[in-house]
């Protein structure tokens, strides 16, 4: 019986040392994210980071604006929440020094009512909200117009306003709310546009509820930013290659039902 616990200590001794080996090895970095889906896929790529030697730690923010300030200023090291437009426009009017690294998923973006059906059922002058900053209104704007409900100024690029409008037949109302409000707005208007991830938490079902729905297509796709100076640090490409596998694809489209579509 000693001989036999002789030759098993060492054994158990060096599986002890070795897992707190991997443990202190592990790099830990904050990723900024928004409630719902973005939070709920990076849980699922957390333990895949974890046996590369990542260790994720998620924080949530509440709006849009916030993740980006909190990137620039290194409170966290990435950030999974925006697509590539929205993030091109806090660049340039902020400065950031800030870097796509990996696409994510896609949302594609709905328009809801409470009192209507179908579009087409919005009286002449009815309300409908739009998401406040440019990226987000813009792409109802863009979405709209694809409709055939209104037109913009040629050349608009990805980000019109109400301004760019050139006809407008029915003569809505746009109201410009931000966008993790537009939830609340549905009792107060005949329609409103939500993102994805707001709609999830408000109990909308983003595939069958709303009356118009973007294309699953086009540069709307999310994606993973760090700063400028961290691109080519090692774990950047343990968290995108652990984003980038067969399991988060697959709990993506069995979770979200279409809500969400990968874009890898």
């Amino acid at each position: 019986m000693e001989t036999k616990m002789s030759f098993r200590l060492p054994l158990i001794l060096s599986a002890v040392l070795a897992a707190w080996s991997a443990g202190a090895s592990a790099e830990t970095i904050k990723i900024g994210v928004t409630p719902g889906p973005h939070a709920q896929i990076l849980e699922a790529v957390k333990p895949i980071a974890a046996k590369n030697g990542l260790d994720i730690q998620l924080l949530e923010f509440s709006d849009y604006v916030v993740p980006n300030a909190a990137l620039d200023a290194g409170e966290i090291q990435a950030n999974s929440f925006q697509n590539q437009p929205y993030l091109d426009n806090q660049k340039a009017d902020r400065g950031y020094k800030i870097e796509a690294v990996g696409l994510t998923v896609n949302f594609p973006i709905g328009v809801y009512s409470k009192k209507h059906k179908a579009f087409a059922d919005i009286p002449e002058g009815g309300k409908v909200s739009i998401p406040n900053d440019p990226t987000n209104g813009g792409r109802v704007l863009l979405l709209l117009r694809d409709k055939g409900v209104i037109k913009l100024k040629d050349g608009v690029g990805f980000k019109p306003t109400v301004l760019d409008i050139t006809e407008n037949p029915k003569k809505l109302k746009f109201i410009e709310v931000d966008a993790a409000q537009a939830p609340r707005a549905l009792d107060d208007v005949d329609a409103a546009a939500i993102n994805t991830n707001y709609a999830t938490q408000a109990g909308l079902d983003p595939v069958k509820d709303p009356i118009l729905r973007e294309d699953p297509k086009g540069p709307y796709v999310n994606l993973i930013a760090v700063r400028t100076a961290d691109k080519d640090k090692p774990w950047v490409k343990i968290l995108v290659d652990s984003y980038h596998t067969p399991e988060v694809k697959e709990f993506v489209l069995t979770k979200f039902k279409g809500a969400v579509l990968p874009s890898w």
